[in-house]
């Protein structure tokens, strides 16, 4: 049976069981049934006045999100797409590049930079540990040929945030490079007001809409440097998409992933309809309740207790118990999709997210769920008060989530 017969297969599973199914995993994340309903619209040409308009108004409000006046150009690729994309059209092989590794996406980002021929400066850090923008800082007055630092905004693999202002302090004389894809819509960041050069995104997250959308803001710094970058590229190219978001109506330089752009439409229009400051409260918010839920039930954070951590919560799996056995009865019992941890954490944490279309109710849900797999597989956790220690942050807090 195929991979995707077994997931069908699963999720008709847990509808007979008359349990709603719930995607709570770091990404991707769950969509609005208007974003949803957006994708069963009739394809429309790209060529043409009516998707111009769309298209020009999608680049006008994700410069809204990404709190910047750069421009953005968006690609049909995953966020890893957009990530190679960055290193074709800043650097030249044998450039020197500085990376924070802290997590999986960390890792990812030094493995690229090597596989194009760059000398990578890697700073590498326990997982779920924080960058030090102080050794940042340290590293890049100790090498005068790095040309360039990146750093993951939200580690999607730990729920760890980085200081992304203090990390654009410490980097300030090279080209900033910040990997956003949990991060973007749901931890502050502010691309301008801090001096991020380069923000890579992608759309799954909480942006609120299917995979397959790469986005990348690029200042005039960073593209000053592309002019400069001998590496080779053709459909990333940079310069290609500026000339084409210069034509009137704006278009992307190859063809667009139609379907998805109109979703995004929608999706940055609620967006903005909450305002882009409010959608920050609400994820700390969220944040907030769901790591209280996992220390009400007595389990043990992974990662720093704080209000940054507002995109993902990881927690360590209780002695004892199969971190992956845990994760399938969530869902199996319950309906809930949850996250296992990944590389070298897998079966050791797991990891509940809420970036993007979620509430105060998913999170309570998934902490019962939670407590209520944990009984089952014998685990000594006192029924409620995860959950009440989750009810209690929305309690307190006044806000609606």
């Amino acid at each position: 049976m195929s991979k995707m017969k077994v997931l069908l297969f699963a999720v008709r599973e847990v509808a007979s069981m008359m349990n709603k199914y719930r995607l709570m995993s770091p990404g991707p994340t769950p969509i609005p049934p208007e974003v949803s309903a957006a994708g069963a619209l009739p394809i429309i040409h790209h060529r043409t006045p009516e998707f111009g308009e769309v298209f020009t108004r999608v680049n006008e409000n994700l410069k809204r999100v990404f709190l910047t006046e750069n421009d953005i150009f968006t690609y049909a690729a995953s966020g890893t797409g957009a990530f190679e994309g960055a290193i074709q059209n800043l650097f030249s092989p044998g450039d020197g590049v500085l990376v924070v590794n802290n997590g999986n996406f960390g890792g990812r980002w030094v493995k690229m930079a090597r596989a194009f021929g760059l000398e990578v400066t890697e700073l590498e850090y326990e997982w779920g540990e924080k960058a030090d923008n102080d050794e940042v800082a340290e590293a890049l007055a100790g090498d005068s040929g790095i040309k360039a630092a990146i750093c993951v905004l939200s580690e999607t693999s730990t729920g760890t945030v980085n200081d992304i202002q203090g990390f654009a302090r410490a980097t300030a004389e090279v080209v900033t490079i910040v990997d956003a894809v949990s991060g973007l819509g749901a931890c502050t960041l502010r691309t301008d007001e801090w001096g991020v050069d380069v923000v890579v995104a992608g759309s799954q997250k909480a942006l609120m809409t299917p995979p397959g959308l790469g986005f990348v803001s690029v200042s005039e710094r960073a593209m000053r440097m592309h002019e400069e970058s001998r590496m080779p590229r053709y459909y990333f190219d940079w310069t290609a998409a500026r000339k084409a978001y210069e034509k009137d109506p704006a278009q992307t330089a190859w063809t667009p992933a139609v379907s998805l752009i109109i979703q995004l439409d929608i999706a940055l229009q609620q967006l903005i309809e909450e305002g882009v400051e409010n959608v920050f409260g609400r994820h700390v918010l969220l944040g907030r309740a769901s790591r209280a839920g996992i220390k009400g039930m007595g389990l043990e954070l992974f990662g720093p207790d704080e209000d940054l951590n507002s995109a993902v919560t990881a927690a360590w799996v209780p002695e004892g118990i199969d971190g992956k056995q845990l994760v399938r009865m969530i869902f199996r019992e319950h309906g809930i999709q949850v996250a296992g941890g990944q590389g070298e954490m897998a079966g050791r944490i797991f990891r509940i997210g809420h970036c993007g279309y979620f509430d105060a109710f998913d999170i309570i849900a998934t902490i019962a769920a939670t407590e209520l797999a944990l009984e089952a597989l014998d685990y000594p956790v006192e029924l409620g008060k995860g959950v009440g220690a989750a009810q209690r942050v929305f309690s307190r807090s006044g806000v609606r989530a």
